[in-house]
C-alpha cells in the first residue's frame, strides 16, 4: 500500500441524469469508506444534496460546487490532496479528472491519480485510441472509423455497408449514438452527434448479435479476475441500459464463456487498469465470432449491478486496490475466511430489468435504442429465469402483474413491436405467443434468444393450465409449480377468477411458503453468516434460522403505558427485535435517490437506538442495498405478499412506511388491515392524507382555505363543476407521485381527456378536480411532528408561480419574498393540520398564497 497518501479528493457524478444516478453515490459511499479505514482525509466535490456521499458522517469535508475542471482546481487548491479518485463520479467524473490532467492542473498541484493512470482513461475512451490498443494483442474490435465530418462519415458508411452505427466518444448512456439503415438516417444522426462532440465513430452494426458483459477487477501486481458476467437478453443495436440483463449468463456454452473471460483479462492487463473496469462485448449467436465493443476504465451502472447480483463489493475493493493493496492482501468481506482474490460463484439467478417514464412526455418517441433513455431499473433474484424475472416486472410498479395477467399491456402492432422494440416489447413477445406465433417467428423478429423465449412461453404455459382450473379445484402441485415460476398470489387469482386473499388462504393452507436464501459470493461452498437475504419459492429450507420474538402488546392493537412497562420489565431483550424498513424501490421520475437518504438514515437511527434495523429494497443502484448498512438487507419485492411473508418469519416490532416514498405508503392500509404494526403516522391518517376526498373534507370541516374543489363522480358533473367556477381547473389524482396525471385542463376537451388519464393510473382511489389559482405564489412546509405537535420545520418558497410541480420548480431556503404574516398563517395552518392528522413522523404541504391570504 502506498503510504504517502493521507488526503483524497472523490469527484462524484453531481445531479442525478438519465445514465448517471444513484449507483454513483453507492459507489462513491463504498470508496470514502474504504478509504477512511485506512485514516485517510477524505474530500467530495459533488453538488447533488439528496445523496448517502453528502452526508455529513461520510468524508470529512464536502464541496457542493459543480464538478467541472474551474471549481475542481479550487478545491485542490484550497485542500491540497495527495491524490484524487477519478472511477467513482461516473462520465462527468471521469471528463472533469481528463481535462484536469491536460491542461495540467493535477502536475502544478503534485495531485496523483490513484488507480487507473488518465493515459489508460484516454486509451478506453477514445474510439480510434482504443481500437488500436486491442489491434496490439490480437484482439478483435467492431471495423469502425473515427471521423469529424460530415463528408468522412458518408465515405466511411459506403465503406463498411449499410446498417451502420454512429457511436460518440466521451460520452455516456449511448448519447447521440444510433442506427442508420440508410444515407438519410445516417445524415440526421451524425449532425446531431456532431453537435455533441468534434469526433464520432462510424461503426459495423452487428445486427443480432448477443451482447456479453464482464466485469473485471485488476490490481497493481497484474492479478486479475471477472466478478461477474452478465448477457443481455435484448440484443446488439439496443443499449445495455435499456435491456433486460441476466446474471449469469443462460446461454453461452462453458468454452464460449471461458474464451470470453480469457479475452477480458489479457485486454484488462494490457490496457494497465488498475481497479475496476467492465468490457462489453458482441457475440456471435452461429459462431464464436465475437467482437469487443468498449471498456469503461471506472466504476458503473453495471458495476453497481454486479456488485448486488454477486455480494462482491467491487467499489470498496476498487478504492483499496488504488492505494496499492493487492487482491490477496484484501478479505472476503461476506465470508470473512477467503480474500477478495476470487470469482464469485452464484447459485441463483439474477434478472436487471430498466424502468422508463415515457408516457409523462407527450410526442416523444417511445422506440428504443442505441441511447438510453430508461430512469431507473430492479433487480429481481430468484432460482430460475422465469421467477426472477417474473418478480422483476412486477417489481417496475408499471401496473404489471409479472410476464402474464396484463390486460392494459397489449399492441396493436405485435409483430412491429417485435421487430422496432419500445419499453413494452416483453408484453409483445408474450402477446405475440397468445395469439399463436410461433417461438422461431418471434426469434426472427426480435432476435432475443430461443432459450429466453422457451422461459417465457413456460410461463404462458403455465398461465393457460391455471385458467382451465377455478380457485375450489386448484392443485396442491399446480399452485406449487405457478409459485415456482414466479407467479404473485394476485397473477394466479386473475387466472383462475378468484380474490388474491382466497389465493393467499389457500397458499397457507398447503403450508406453501417462501424460503429466506442467502447471498453468500461462494454458491454455499464455504460457510457464509451474511445478512444478505433473497426470497425464493424454489426451495423448502431457510439458509438462517429465526428466532422467535416475544410478541409486543402494541403489534395488533394499542395498550395502556403501564401494559408497556410491564412488557419491557419481562422482556429486557425486546430492543433486538427487529424493525422493518420499507424502501423506495425503482427510480423513476419524482422517486430517486433521495428516498435512499431517508431509508439509510432511518436504519442508522435504528441501530443507534439499540434496534435491528432490517431493509427492503430491490434497487442494485442504491446505498439502501449495501448489506453493510443494515442488520439484514432483504432483495425483494416490496408488496403486500412479501411482506406479510416476511412479517410472519421477523415478527418484526413494526414496519416503517414513510421513508420510502409511494410505494411503501400506498402499502400501508393494507398492512395495518392484514394486522402489521405501522410505526410512525398510523395508517388511516396516512390515508386520509392521500385520498384526496378524504383529504379536502377534513379541510373543510377545519375551516382551512383550499382552493374550490369537487369530487369526479361523472364527467357532465365535472364539466358543469368547471364552467361553474371558471377554467383553468387542476385535475388530482389520489395515491400518486411526482403529479402523476396531476394536469391542469383549460377547455372541456381537455377536462375529459386529462380526467381519463387520471381515473385509469388511480381508479381504486377518488379523482377530484379544483379551482387553479392563476398568478398565486407557492410555498412549501416541510417538518417532523410528534404526536400531533410540530417538533421542527423549515419553509422554502417557490421562484415560479403556483402551477410548476415543485420538482421542477426553482425553491429558496428560507424564503426571501414572503411576507411575515403570511408565514404566521403558513405556521399556524401547518399546526393545525398535524394536529388533525396525529402525524407521528414526517410530512410535506404546499400552501398557495395570493394577496395575502394562504390556502392549502
Amino acid at each position: 500500500m502506498s503510504t504517502s497518501v493521507n488526503k483524497v479528493l472523490i469527484l462524484g457524478s453531481a445531479a442525478l441524469k438519465i445514465g448517471e444516478a444513484g449507483e454513483f453515490d453507492y459507489s462513491g459511499s463504498q470508496a470514502i469508506k474504504a478509504l477512511k479505514e485506512e485514516g485517510i482525509k477524505t474530500v467530495l466535490v459533488n453538488p447533488n444534496i439528496a445523496t448517502i456521499q453528502t452526508s455529513e458522517h461520510l468524508a470529512d469535508e464536502v464541496y457542493f460546487l459543480p464538478v467541472n475542471p474551474h471549481f475542481v482546481e479550487q478545491v485542490i487548491v484550497k485542500e491540497k490532496p495527495d491524490g484524487i479518485l477519478l472511477g467513482f463520479g461516473g462520465q462527468t467524473a471521469l471528463n472533469t479528472g481528463i481535462a484536469l490532467y491536460k491542461s495540467g492542473v493535477l502536475k502544478k498541484y503534485n495531485v496523483k491519480v490513484l488507480g487507473t493512470q488518465v493515459s489508460t482513461i484516454i486509451d478506453t475512451e477514445d474510439r480510434e485510441l482504443f481500437n488500436k490498443r486491442l489491434d496490439e494483442i490480437g484482439v478483435t474490435t467492431c471495423r469502425s472509423k473515427a471521423v469529424s465530418s460530415i463528408d468522412e462519415v458518408v465515405q466511411v458508411a459506403e465503406e463498411l455497408g449499410f446498417p451502420v452505427i454512429i457511436r460518440i466518444a466521451y460520452a455516456l448512456g449511448g448519447l447521440g449514438s444510433g442506427v442508420c439503415r440508410n444515407k438519410k438516417q445516417l445524415m440526421k444522426i451524425a449532425m446531431k452527434a456532431l453537435s455533441h462532440t468534434s469526433q464520432i465513430l462510424v461503426e459495423e452494426y452487428l445486427e443480432g448479435w448477443k451482447e456479453i458483459e464482464y466485469e473485471v477487477v485488476r490490481d497493481k501486481f497484474d492479478n486479475c479476475i471477472t466478478v461477474c458476467n452478465m448477457e443481455n437478453v435484448d440484443p446488439m443495436g439496443i443499449h445495455t441500459g435499456e435491456s433486460i440483463v441476466v446474471a449469469p449468463s443462460q446461454t453461452l456454452t462453458n468454452r464460449e464463456y471461458h474464451m470470453l473471460r480469457e479475452i477480458a483479462i489479457r485486454t484488462i492487463r494490457h490496457l494497465g487498469i488498475v481497479g475496476e473496469c467492465n468490457i462489453q462485448y458482441a457475440f456471435s449467436p452461429t459462431s464464436e465470432e465475437y467482437r469487443v465493443i468498449e471498456v469503461n476504465a471506472r466504476l458503473s451502472r453495471s458495476s453497481a449491478l454486479a456488485s448486488k447480483a454477486t455480494g462482491y463489493p467491487l467499489a470498496f475493493v476498487a478504492a483499496k486496490l488504488s492505494l496499492g493493496y493487492g487482491l490477496f492482501d484484501l478479505p472476503n468481506k461476506v465470508t470473512k475466511s477467503t480474500t477478495a482474490f476470487f470469482e464469485p460463484a452464484l447459485d441463483y439467478v439474477v434478472v436487471k430489468i430498466p424502468r422508463w417514464d415515457l408516457r409523462k412526455f407527450r410526442l416523444v418517441s417511445r422506440r428504443i435504442g442505441s441511447s438510453m433513455k430508461s430512469v431507473g431499473e430492479v433487480m429481481a433474484i430468484g432460482r430460475t429465469v422465469e421467477e426472477a424475472m417474473q418478480k422483476g416486472l412486477r417489481m417496475l410498479d408499471i401496473g404489471a402483474n409479472g410476464l402474464v395477467g396484463n390486460s392494459n399491456f397489449q399492441s396493436t402492432h405485435v409483430e412491429r413491436e417485435l421487430r422496432e422494440p419500445t419499453e413494452e416489447r416483453i408484453f409483445a413477445v408474450v402477446q405475440a405467443m397468445k395469439s399463436g406465433i410461433s417461438v422461431d417467428r418471434i426469434q426472427q423478429l426480435s432476435h432475443i434468444d430461443k432459450f429466453f423465449l422457451h422461459k417465457i412461453n413456460h410461463v404462458v404455459e403455465i398461465e393457460r393450465e391455471l385458467e382451465r382450473t377455478k380457485q375450489k379445484t386448484l392443485s396442491e402441485p399446480l399452485l406449487r409449480k405457478a409459485k415456482g415460476a414466479g407467479f404473485s398470489d394476485k397473477q394466479i387469482a386473475l387466472a383462475t377468477e378468484s380474490k388474491e386473499e382466497t389465493i393467499r388462504q389457500r397458499r397457507h393452507k398447503f403450508e406453501i411458503h417462501p424460503s429466506f436464501r442467502q447471498i453468500d459470493t461462494l454458491a454455499a461452498e464455504y460457510p457464509a453468516k451474511t445478512n444478505y437475504l433473497y426470497l425464493t419459492y424454489n426451495t423448502s429450507h431457510d439458509d438462517i434460522q429465526f428466532s422467535p420474538a416475544p410478541a409486543h402488546p402494541r403489534t395488533h392493537a394499542h395498550r395502556s403505558d403501564g401494559e408497556m412497562e410491564k412488557w419491557s420489565i419481562a422482556h429486557p431483550h425486546a430492543l433486538q427485535q427487529p424493525v422493518l424498513i420499507l424502501g423506495s424501490g425503482v427510480y423513476r421520475i419524482g422517486s430517486s435517490v433521495e428516498f435512499d437518504w431517508c431509508c439509510v438514515n432511518a436504519g442508522m437511527t435504528l441501530r443507534e437506538l439499540g434496534h435491528s434495523a432490517v431493509m427492503l429494497n430491490y434497487n442494485p443502484e442504491t446505498v439502501s442495498t449495501d448489506y453493510d448498512e443494515f442488520d439484514k438487507l432483504i432483495f425483494d419485492e416490496i408488496s403486500l405478499e412479501t411482506v406479510l411473508e416476511i412479517v410472519h418469519k421477523l415478527n418484526p416490532l413494526g414496519v416503517v412506511v414513510s421513508m420510502g416514498g409511494q410505494i411503501p405508503n400506498t402499502l400501508a392500509l393494507p398492512l395495518q388491515k392484514a394486522g402489521v404494526k405501522i410505526l410512525g403516522t398510523i395508517a388511516s391518517d396516512i390515508d386520509r392524507a392521500e385520498d384526496r376526498h378524504k383529504f379536502s373534507s377534513l379541510l373543510d370541516s377545519l375551516n382551512i382555505a383550499q382552493p374550490e374543489w369537487t369530487e369526479v363522480t361523472t364527467l357532465e358533473d365535472a364539466k358543469a363543476f368547471a364552467h361553474r367556477v371558471g377554467y383553468p381547473v387542476l385535475i388530482r389524482p389520489s395515491y400518486v407521485l411526482s403529479g402523476a396525471a396531476m394536469a391542469v385542463a383549460s377547455t372541456d376537451a381537455e377536462l375529459f381527456r386529462f380526467l381519463k388519464r387520471a381515473t385509469d393510473l388511480s381508479s381504486e382511489h377518488p379523482t377530484v378536480i379544483s379551482k387553479f389559482m392563476e398568478n398565486a405564489k407557492e410555498i412549501e412546509f416541510d417538518g417532523v411532528a410528534q404526536h400531533g405537535n410540530v417538533v421542527v420545520y423549515a419553509i422554502s418558497e417557490h421562484v415560479e408561480n403556483a402551477g410548476v410541480h415543485s420538482g421542477d420548480a426553482t425553491l429558496v431556503f428560507p424564503a426571501q419574498r414572503t411576507y411575515l404574516e403570511t408565514m404566521r398563517q403558513i405556521r399556524a395552518i401547518a399546526k393545525t393540520i398535524a394536529s388533525a392528522f396525529n402525524i407521528n413522523g414526517p410530512f410535506n404541504i404546499q400552501f398557495i398564497a395570493k394577496n395575502n391570504s394562504v390556502s392549502v
